[in-house]
């Protein structure tokens, strides 16, 4: 297993973007590190991909999937946590 699989990915997402703004592709790659680094069980990757892969989506205005897509992996790191009133 390489513990830095789906980082790799998310990077390459990233730099897709630097090079040429080809959105389709850097999704691709955004999607390809959220499922790698779900299959590792990697939380903080997945939620650095989902991250990503939520920004490029709010810049091509799918605000509402990219809400759908950060919520869930979001709560898992606010599970447990308590506000003080």
């Amino acid at each position: 297993m390489r513990l830095t699989e789906a980082e790799i990915y998310r990077l390459l997402g990233d730099f897709i973007l630097l090079e040429g703004n080809d959105q389709t592709k850097a999704e691709t790659e955004y999607r390809s590190a959220i499922r790698i680094a779900q299959e590792q069980g990697a939380k903080a990757w997945e939620l650095r991909a989902a991250t990503s892969l939520a920004r490029l989506m709010m810049a091509t205005g799918r605000r509402i999937e990219a809400r759908d897509l950060i919520a869930p992996v979001y709560g898992w790191f606010t599970e447990g946590l308590r506000r003080k009133i």
